[in-house]
């Protein structure tokens, strides 16, 4: 795993590598999810495996107490006491070769691809985010429905900010949380910014920057989870060919839970919800 998403390439502030397990186990099955959720870590041990491997941290912020009176020191109880050890790859597994927005970008057809913002160290294949360009240009919606139809289906869908008919060549992504990155996007010259967890202010005012000049970038924001879901085939099976390169044989198995945190959504549109204006 050091190998293929090296530590040295996490940001400051995450908190990836081994969670819990003893350095001597064996690891025969692996099982793959986004989230150390309860439920995954009742699958992965339903499942008998070894290791489970997620792509978010279970303990980002520290905590005072791995009691199984917690939701989280519940999670490592399940798998101390199953024998399953946690090992966790975030924002190493973004930024590397083959990470999280590589696997985007490959996934909707972009060509050209180098990172949105590179890594510190200056590594021009390595870092946040990817940026690339479109076989062939195409419209806004068009494409909006391209990168729907890509991600696993979670209840609050796609939103599109834009020009519906606008057309769009050039794309920057960026798996998960990415609204910090606009600077980036904007020195790109990108005609849309695919992205997850977009708050208010910061879209409100990319898009009121946008209309200043040429209107772009268009926005499309995506589920957190699915576009990070999309990763976990790619990223097992690069670990299986790099322990079967070292004479090391593993089944992995990736989760089809949905953990995105949403149930559903409720959208006003012709015949379910009627908004009124004034008093009746």
């Amino acid at each position: 795993m050091e190998s293929l998403w090296p530590l040295s390439l996490q940001a400051g502030w995450d908190a990836s590598g081994v969670v819990a397990g003893r350095p001597e186990q064996p690891i025969r099955r692996i099982h793959w999810a986004v989230d150390p959720v309860q439920a995954v870590a009742d699958e992965a041990v339903e499942l008998g495996a070894d290791l489970l491997i997620t792509h978010h941290p279970l303990f980002l912020k520290p905590v005072n107490s791995m009691a199984a009176t917690t939701f989280k020191g519940k999670v490592v109880h399940t798998l101390v006491e199953n024998s399953c050890a946690l090992i966790t790859a975030h924002t190493n597994a973004d930024s590397a070769v083959g990470g999280v927005s590589d696997v985007l970008a490959e996934i909707l057809g972009l060509e050209n691809i180098e990172p949105l913002a590179a890594v510190d160290d200056g590594l021009v294949e390595e870092g946040i985010g990817r940026v690339g360009t479109l076989q062939q240009a195409m419209r806004l919606e068009e494409f909006a429905a391209r990168v729907y139809s890509a991600m696993p289906a979670v209840a609050g869908g796609v939103r599109v900010a834009g020009d519906a008919d606008g057309i769009v060549s050039k794309v920057a992504i960026t798996g998960g949380a990415g609204d910090s990155l606009f600077d980036y996007v904007r020195q790109h010259e990108a005609d849309v910014y695919i992205t997850a967890d977009l708050r208010h202010h910061p879209a409100s005012e990319a898009r009121e920057q946008a209309m200043m000049g040429s209107d772009r970038p268009y926005l499309i924001d995506v589920s957190h989870f699915a576009s990070e879901w999309l990763w976990l085939p790619a990223g097992a099976n690069a670990l299986e060919r790099a322990l079967a390169d070292e004479g090391f044989t593993v089944t992995s198995a990736v989760s089809a839970l949905n953990t995105d945190p949403w149930d559903f959504i409720m959208t006003s549109g012709q015949n379910t919800t009627t908004i009124h204006s004034g008093t009746e």
